[in-house]
């Protein structure tokens, strides 16, 4: 845990608790170190993350009688828990997970943050909890055996990570993000509690632009408070551009710029696009490159810092991001995560609720005829891809004839949405193939497609959307991945776009004005723009892509045969046959990421806790019985 704090650590021990904790200095450098106590010594207190408005309730709280012993942020927990008990989170607003031990109460309140930007990750069994924020952390505690959960691995297969509260391991779960854990071990006793749903945001009237401003507004002054440097993390795009746009403004210095490029400046490098807004904003820019050999080398220590399994290859930049901010004494990071899902900024998530919308009316008539379904198109020349896809697709008939027979067929419950995406139809068609016979039986009808079967009547569909794009790719993709590796270079990340009372603004205008039909992003565009540049605001989105197929490629000729009589195999997960024909990384040219680069990462993430996978016991797969 060193990586995730390297200025200092702690710990506290009583006959029946022990935590500890390392600390990355952000606020109150010389008294705020951990654990923090309250005035009697009867809480002791470990924490991650930031309570961003510190300031407000401290003064609160003193206002109330209360006297402070340091100027930590996370101080204001163990007074607010002294008033409200577990209710002391809905004061809190920041990024969070915290153990707090209740002497008297001989307790332990475990919790975490809203949008879940800060992990927990638990494992109990017959009297025993283990919790930490990383699940290397569980599994070198000797206390959690390394057994792979078949349904995690299923899913992870389907979606390219394992998403919440599963984890890969039997046995372990994470605390669900806006959730609280609290043990009591006298008796032994688990009371979980989510204070907290996005989807739970009332109505809100108003004009979204003025009310989504004031939101970021206030967010952007609250995530700049820091004692060390802050930095922003910047592409071309939108989310990022607004973000740096706002929080400079706020910004007593010159706020620090960080922005990846690669090697030969593909069509997809934004560092010029960034750079330009640098110098329009008066921002100083450093830029990093990433070469090729560079990222096939560190495929393997890549894996390892993400900690679960991601099959996301654009990991790299997110790493080389951090590292090149801590070099430059930057130890604070401002991103744009969320803007994305929270503004409708993928097309297959429009194209999601409008075809479950479909679903919803002919499903109420009974029936669906083809004709509702047909939606031929022309050929599009943006993304680089599209061509490609337009003849793949017949011009939409084959599009068309699969979403006729996927409604008629899939269950009246299910939503239209991950099986938009190529990665999980082709998972879909070929696990089955690929999985070893006994594999396939310990699954015990675990089914990918759960996520996103939503008993009748379905709520509002754009807020379903929502929902369910924040829970699963932005949640295990996107913070995930900056979380593991901003602190594996022992960089905060901190993302202005998913506090939660910007989250319950849009949804509260979403229950009352509907943007699904706008075009992508409109709200936000909206709500900045009078401090971006006409020429952010109307850019292409890019996304965050890498030259992927040059890096895949270079990838499997280093790694590839790792997987030939490999973990997988030897674990009974995949056949022999399967993994040799992975070997060769195969890309089909429809899809973003190859089955291939899915098990390629899973393979290197087994190696790491099973070593050599020479004489390896199937033992390591666990029945599926018994989950987390």
């Amino acid at each position: 845990m060193i990586h995730r704090g390297p200025d200092s650590a702690g710990q506290f021990c009583a006959e029946r608790a022990a935590i500890a904790v390392r600390r990355l200095n952000i606020i109150d450098l010389t008294t705020g170190d951990q654990p923090l106590t309250d005035e009697n010594n009867s809480l002791v207190l470990i924490a991650n993350g930031e309570i961003y408005n510190h300031i407000e309730l401290r003064d609160q709280l003193r206002d109330r009688g209360h006297t402070f012993k340091t100027a930590s942020d996370c101080e204001v927990i163990l007074h607010l828990y002294q008033e409200r008990g577990k209710d002391c989170v809905h004061a809190l607003r920041g990024m969070f997970a915290f153990a707090l031990w209740d002497r008297r109460k001989q307790a332990l309140l475990l919790a975490r943050d809203r949008m879940g930007e800060k992990p927990l990750y638990l494992y109990e069994q017959d009297g025993l909890l283990v919790f930490g924020s990383e699940l290397k952390t569980l599994l070198r505690s000797g206390l959690v055996p390394f057994r792979l959960e078949p349904s995690a691995i299923n899913h992870y297969f389907h979606y390219q990570y394992v998403p919440e509260p599963m984890t890969p391991i039997q046995g372990v779960r994470k605390l669900g993000a806006g959730c609280t854990l609290t043990v009591g071990t006298v008796p032994w006793s688990l009371e979980e509690t989510t204070y907290w749903r996005m989807e739970d945001a009332p109505p809100l009237e108003g004009v979204p632009a003025q009310l989504i401003r004031a939101e970021l507004e206030s967010i952007s002054e609250l995530v700049i408070r820091s004692d060390v440097p802050v930095g922003i993390a910047l592409s071309g795009g939108l989310d990022s551009s607004a973000i740096a746009a706002l929080a400079a403004r706020k910004y007593s210095g010159v706020m620090q710029v960080f922005s990846v490029g690669y090697t030969h400046r593909p069509h997809t490098d934004e560092r010029s696009q960034a750079e330009a807004l640098a110098k329009y904003l008066g921002l100083s820019f450093h830029d990093i490159e990433i070469s090729t050999p560079q990222v096939v080398e560190s495929f393997p220590d890549l894996v390892r810092w993400q900690d679960d399994p991601i099959a996301d290859i654009s990991g790299f930049g997110y790493w080389a991001l951090a590292k090149a901010a801590r070099e430059h004494g930057v130890p604070v990071l401002l991103q744009g995560q969320g803007g994305d899902e929270l503004f409708w900024g993928y097309s297959w998530v429009t194209a999601a609720a409008r075809q479950s919308r479909r679903k919803e009316l002919i499903d109420l008539r009974g029936r669906p005829r083809f004709r509702e379904y047909l939606e031929l198109s022309w050929p599009k020349t943006w993304p680089k891809r599209a061509p490609i896809d337009w003849l793949t697709s017949l011009a939409g008939l084959r599009s068309s004839v699969n979403s006729y027979k996927r409604d008629r067929m899939s269950p009246r419950e299910r939503l239209v949405f991950y099986d938009l995406a190529e990665h999980f139809r082709t998972a879909a068609r070929t696990t089955r193939e690929i999985y070893h016979p006994r594999f396939k039986e310990s699954l015990n009808g675990s089914n990918p497609y759960d996520i996103f079967t939503v008993p009748l009547p379905w709520p509002q569909i754009d807020i379903e959307m929502t929902r369910l794009i924040c829970q699963t790719y932005l949640s295990e993709n996107g913070i995930a991945q900056g979380d593991r590796l901003s602190m594996a270079a022992s960089v905060e990340l901190r993302l202005p776009l998913v506090d939660y009372r910007l989250v319950e603004t849009v949804i509260g205008l979403r229950k009352v004005h509907s943007d699904v039909g706008l075009p992508p992003k409109s709200w936000l565009k909206q709500a900045t723009e009078d401090v971006l540049p006409e020429w952010v605001r109307k850019r292409r989105k890019l996304g965050f892509q890498p030259p992927v197929r040059e890096w895949h490629r270079a990838i499997f000729e280093k790694h590839g045969h790792l997987l030939r009589d490999g973990a997988l195999v030897q674990l009974g997960i995949l056949t022999a046959r399967a993994a040799e024909h992975f070997t060769k990384g195969s890309f089909p040219l429809t899809q973003t990421m190859s089955p291939a680069f899915n098990a390629l990462v899973l393979e290197l993430w087994c190696r790491q806790w099973l070593g050599s996978p020479t004489g390896l016991s199937p033992s390591a797969v666990g029945s599926g019985k018994s989950g987390p």
